[in-house]
């Protein structure tokens, strides 16, 4: 169906006057009815007859009328006429960037990022991923106006986090310093302390709403919320169990329940009531804040004994808490810890608590003796729980006057403990932690102060034994201990130096080697080469994949080359003609005597290994720990999963027929 002759006239008219604005604008205005009578070509024809200009004629080719919907194809066409040059774009990938050249020719519009420049986008890739950048977006106004910016993050640091809200849309705390610390915003070492400020100021913001969980977004509301009869209306209507809790404490935040009327006040508790009931079964941490808010604010609904009973059952009180942000824990504890009974249950599961939940039972209930007595019970056992041991070795100021904890000695033995073999979740961080105070002078300089003189030298011979530790690290420990405390010095054990053996391996692994090589040489790289040329083929390489895969798996297949071709000049074949029984060395048979019995290693060159005939490589860690020892000797014996156990050298035998049969095939 032809379209109607008072349109077909006016487009012919501007074909006339060449005037192409006011066709676009006509075909904008008239998109339903060209919609339904023109197909998007005819549409574009049209269109090219109002122009000469070749950049406007290759947008038009570029829009894609021939395989979009007219209105899609308009606003890409549209989109595309925004790319002036000299024009600010954002693009996800690479920030903000300057259209710097656009090719009619090639269909290419190439912008300079700060990261990339001259990066060239096809028109559809343009469309994609380009967007015209807003005058009041954070990084327009950061190039053109840096010292407005300047100002904001010193002075103003609320103002600043709010405009790169407006600028990328709500976001979680996390995403918010990517941003920032990406775009060079601002340096990661200084994000923590601008944080603390601009959190300072966000507080007082009505239209901020900063989240409890950090894995939530903090939210820039477009006008501040005035609480009246209409936000009542829709709240009474709020099905989220977390959009209620966060509501009704803006709202108690705000001094707006101190003067709700009665009417009001029953809406929030019935609202509280459904949050409640919603989040059972659901979301244990989420139920947890919100019997605490119930409780808080004084309803009877649901009551409050109903609510703990339910966080007492299957230790939900445990995962909850584990769940909680830091600084609600305390008021979770107190909610649940209503009577001596209470307080008690909370004693017990200090082993399954995490470590704030721990730190906040022996900062509120330390004066009580039976939290003491709790305390020291679980420190006198032969492996104390992990928080316990982080809280006293990490603040052991402020419970030294109990006296019912072990020696500040034991304290330190189950640190020591904590910091070796391999951990898992919460304990893993408490391992972490541990570490760290260890290589803190600071506390080292404490610890040996407020240690008898003779622990001092227990507390150094234990740690030295410590076998987990990164070497270096432990080396560095050591050393800070003698210059605290230098009597240690005559507690040092001297380590004596390991010989060092010439870089051999077996004839036959050598050969090996060698046939890798040339296989990479010859094969693999020309291989390569044919897959880049191939993929040229398929045009434009910043946007082929085909083309990325194969050059970096290029870059692979030279790296590899130039390690085998070092390892091929460095190590040399051998027979190990040479090797002796009188300690371990490569070239040797080692019987050994384990928990799980006899075992027997043949250890080899670097390049050696065939588990099932016993034979390991002289780099393996089994094979280093063994270098050098005597019959007799006690040696560190790791398993698969890390953990180390002390095993004994039974035998050193000479290499035996079949293993030198194996060394020359």
């Amino acid at each position: 169906m032809p379209i109607s002759e008072e349109l077909a006239g006016k487009l012919n008219e501007c074909a006339e006057k060449q005037d192409f604005e006011g066709a676009f604008a006509l075909v904008r205005s008239n998109q339903s009815e060209l919609a339904k009578q023109l197909r998007g070509e005819g549409v574009k024809d049209a269109l090219k007859k109002t122009t000469k200009d070749r950049l406007l004629l290759s947008f038009l080719d570029g829009a894609g009328f021939e395989d979009r919907s007219l209105d899609e194809a308009l606003v890409r066409l549209e989109k595309l006429m925004s790319f002036q040059l000299g024009s600010m774009v954002l693009s996800e990938a690479w920030g903000l960037g300057v259209v710097r050249k656009l090719d009619y020719f090639y269909r290419r519009i190439t912008v300079d990022f700060k990261v990339r420049r001259a990066h060239q986008f096809t028109y559809a890739a343009a469309v994609d991923m380009l967007v015209c950048a807003p005058e009041d977006h954070i990084l327009v106004i950061c190039k053109g106006d840096p010292a407005r910016v300047e100002k904001m993050l010193k002075e103003q640091p609320g103002e600043f986090v709010k405009t790169v809200l407006r600028s990328y849309g709500d976001m979680t705390l996390t995403k918010l310093e990517t941003v920032c610390v990406q775009n060079g915003l601002i340096k990661s070492a200084g994000w923590k302390s601008f944080w603390e400020r601009a959190r300072a100021d966000l507080r007082k913001d009505r239209l901020v709403e900063i989240p409890v969980k950090r894995t939530e977004p903090i939210i820039l509301r477009p006008a501040a919320e005035d609480y009246g009869e209409g936000w009542l209306m829709a709240f009474s209507h709020e099905t989220d169990p977390k959009l209620v809790l966060s509501s009704v404490r803006e709202f108690v935040a705000r001094g707006k329940l101190q003067t709700a009327d009665g009417e009001s006040k029953k809406t929030i508790e019935e609202r509280l009531v459904f949050a409640v009931t919603a989040a059972r079964k659901v979301d244990d941490a989420l139920y947890a804040r919100l019997a605490c808010a119930v409780t808080e604010l004084g309803f009877a609904n649901p009551p409050a004994c109903e609510m703990r009973e339910y966080l007492w059952e299957r230790k939900r009180f445990i995962a909850a808490a584990a769940e909680l942000p830091a600084r609600e824990v305390g008021q979770f504890l107190a909610f649940l810890a209503v009577d001596d009974q209470a307080r008690d249950r909370l004693y017990k599961a200090i082993p399954e608590f995490c470590f704030t939940a721990v730190a906040e039972i022996a900062e509120r209930f330390g004066k009580e003796a039976a939290c003491r007595e709790a305390i020291g019970a679980y420190m006198k056992e032969p492996k104390a729980p992990a928080t316990l041991i982080t809280l006293l070795a990490g603040k052991y100021e402020m419970f030294r006057d109990w006296s019912e904890l072990p020696p500040l000695l034991t304290i330190l033995t189950h640190a020591i403990a904590l910091g070796e073999g391999r951990q898992s979740g919460e304990t893993l961080k408490m391992q972490n932690l541990v570490r760290r105070l260890f290589g803190d002078r600071n506390w080292l300089e404490k610890m040996f102060g407020w240690l008898p003189e003779a622990d001092r030298a227990h507390f150094f011979e234990r740690f030295q034994a410590s076998i987990a530790w990164d070497p270096s690290t432990h080396h560095a420990i050591v050393v800070r201990m003698t210059k605290i405390a230098p009597e240690l010095e005559a507690h040092l054990v001297k380590v004596e130096k390991k010989r060092e053996y010439a870089r051999i391996t077996s004839p036959r692994s050598y050969e090996e080697k060698q046939r890798e090589y040339r296989k990479l040489i010859s094969e693999d790289m020309p291989a390569n080469v044919k897959r880049i040329e191939f993929a040229k083929s398929y045009g434009d390489l910043s946007e082929n994949s085909e083309y990325q895969y194969a050059k970096d798996e290029q870059r692979v297949l030279m790296q590899k080359q130039t390690v085998m071709q070092a390892e091929l000049a460095a190590v040399k074949p051998g027979d190990f003609a040479d090797a002796t029984t009188d300690e371990v060395m490569p070239g040797v048979e080692v019987v050994i005597g384990a928990k799980a019995g006899e075992r027997r290693y043949v250890i080899l060159g670097e390049w050696d290994n065939d588990l099932e005939r016993g034979i390991i490589s002289s780099q393996t860690r089994v094979a280093k720990n063994l270098m050098g020892k005597k019959v007799g000797d006690s040696f560190e014996l790791p398993d698969s999963d890390g953990n180390v156990e002390l095993a004994t050298i039974r035998e050193i035998l000479p290499l035996g027929e079949e293993t030198k049969r194996w060394m020359k095939l």
